[in-house]
């Protein structure tokens, strides 16, 4: 899978080198692909923003280095090109799914008070917010959603370590334990250690259904 990324700052994506996702990009698993929208403005000092029409605070992200951008990565629109906005549909894990499904996505950063509507309209299949809330750019919604569509991509992740999590089957996850057994006073549940994996998995599922009901009931709705 490639992901490309759009965006002002490509400096803030320096976390995607390490760790997991950093070790996938560096075995050919995936690649994650940060292209500087700036290279592609025509204005002599890579000017890629301008005073909003009709007035307001901030500034907004002009149309033609974001559409010369987007052209140059993704010349035939093979992939599918997001944006990553708080009016955009909330970020699920069936979203994430599907979006694991892709050969090609490619992720708009959004700056400042926002993007021209039109090359949205132009050039975008749709929007993705990661929650009710806004940030100052669209760098770390993209980072989120790279992450986690990364885990789905083959060998990035072993298959195993996918199943029993948050979100997996509609619940919250159990919690986890490891050594030391007693911990500050504190012992794992007893039911751990039994060897007994029925009882285990019986213990986890209660687990579940609890920390859901407590935090999230709105995810037993459903």
């Amino acid at each position: 899978m490639k992901i490309t990324v759009l965006t002002l700052f490509p400096e803030m994506f320096a976390p995607l080198k390490e760790s997991i996702i950093g070790r996938a990009c560096g075995k050919g698993k995936l690649d994650i692909e940060v292209v500087n929208i700036r290279d592609y403005s025509e204005d002599r000092h890579k000017k890629c923003d301008d005073y909003p029409f009709g007035g307001g605070a901030g500034m907004v992200m002009m149309p033609q280095p974001i559409g010369s951008a987007v052209c140059a990565v993704d010349p035939e629109h093979r992939a599918l090109r997001i944006y990553t906005s708080p009016k955009g549909k909330t970020l699920t894990q069936q979203t994430v799914l599907e979006l694991a499904t892709r050969e090609h996505i490619v992720i708009l950063c959004g700056h400042y008070e926002g993007v021209d509507q039109r090359v949205l309209d132009m050039y975008f299949d749709g929007e993705i917010s990661i929650g009710d809330y806004v940030l100052t750019g669209g760098e770390l919604p993209a980072m989120v959603v790279c992450d986690c569509v990364a885990r789905y991509v083959d060998g990035v992740i072993a298959a195993g370590s996918l199943v029993d999590e948050s979100f997996s089957d509609g619940l919250l996850e159990y919690p986890q334990y490891t050594r030391p057994a007693t911990y500050n006073g504190v012992s794992v549940p007893e039911v751990l250690l039994s060897g007994n994996h029925a009882e285990v998995d019986r213990w986890r599922r209660e687990q579940s259904l609890k920390i859901t009901r407590e935090r999230r009931p709105d995810l037993l709705k459903k």
